[in-house]
């Protein structure tokens, strides 16, 4: 039988692996237009930000480092982008309709990273960080 705060430990670490991993792709689609039929955003502009930030921010989360600031700042900008690119842009508050699913996802996923940490399965822990 498996010990149930191992079993925690090893579900939260892949829980926030897989998360930031997902991230990753995200900001690679932005900055490099990779995976995507759209084009990159102009540098310096606040889709390219974004980008940067899921590129950045994904690896951090990722492989647990500076796990907390980089959750917080991920899970703010996924906060931006459904509120101005789904809810507004898109007219409608429900996720389901304006395509903002994924947005809100992260959005509160990051967030529990943020307050919960980076986990025993980290670089900060290795660190001494967390």
């Amino acid at each position: 039988m498996v010990d149930r705060a191992l079993a925690e430990a090893i579900s939260y670490a892949l829980m926030r692996f897989v998360a930031g991993a997902m991230f990753v792709f995200h900001g690679i689609q932005k900055i490099f237009g990779e995976f995507t039929a759209k084009a990159p955003p102009e540098l310096w502009t606040q889709k390219w930000f974004g980008g940067v930030i899921e590129l950045i921010g994904g690896v951090l989360i990722a492989v647990g480092l500076f796990t907390r600031p980089a959750a917080v700042l991920a899970s703010g900008t996924m906060a931006v982008a459904y509120w101005q690119f789904h809810a507004i842009e898109k007219g409608h508050m429900l996720p389901v309709v304006n395509g903002g699913e994924l947005a809100a996802l992260y959005c509160f996923v990051f967030l529990f990273i943020a307050v919960r940490g980076a986990g025993s399965f980290s670089l900060d822990r290795q660190l001494g960080r967390a």
